[in-house]
């Protein structure tokens, strides 16, 4: 599994207009699922997103994780994550797993987030979405399990 991070200072997702998850400081993740990937993968991967420290400590270092900081986490499903974009002009999507797979995937991802973190909201896998973030530094990880 693939997670494309980004510490925020807010956040939200949007479906036709309609807001479907929405965090103040914290980090939103992008998940992107490939084919092996199972439950194992979902729940290191999510263990990694909240447990990465890329908050500042009092000293001004990236020492504090989400879950030391206790900031939201928005998760958006993004099967472009997966793709090939190793030659030509057009990206391939054979490494992704399959729709089903992945809607199941990342649908653990988020149980298992919610289990674990008091603050958690998400995307709809499969629809098209509208991502408003206000990256904070910038600061972006690619995490990989």
């Amino acid at each position: 599994m693939i997670a494309l991070i980004q510490r925020v200072t807010e956040a939200r997702v949007q479906v036709d207009g309609r807001l479907t998850g929405q965090i103040g400081a914290g980090l939103l993740a992008l998940i992107g699922v490939v084919r092996g990937d199972d439950a194992a993968a979902a729940e290191r991967l999510l263990q990694r997103v909240l447990d990465y420290r890329v908050f500042a400590d009092a000293d001004g270092r990236m020492n504090l994780s989400l879950a030391q900081r206790a900031g939201g986490l928005l998760l958006v499903p993004q099967f472009t994550l997966a793709a090939d974009t190793g030659s030509g002009n057009r990206p391939g999507f054979s490494g992704a797993a399959d729709k089903v797979a992945a809607a199941a995937l990342f649908d653990h991802a988020v149980s298992f987030a919610r289990a674990c973190h008091p603050q958690v909201a998400c995307g709809v896998f499969g629809a098209h979405m509208q991502v408003s973030l206000i990256n904070d530094g910038p600061v972006t990880f690619w995490l990989q399990t």
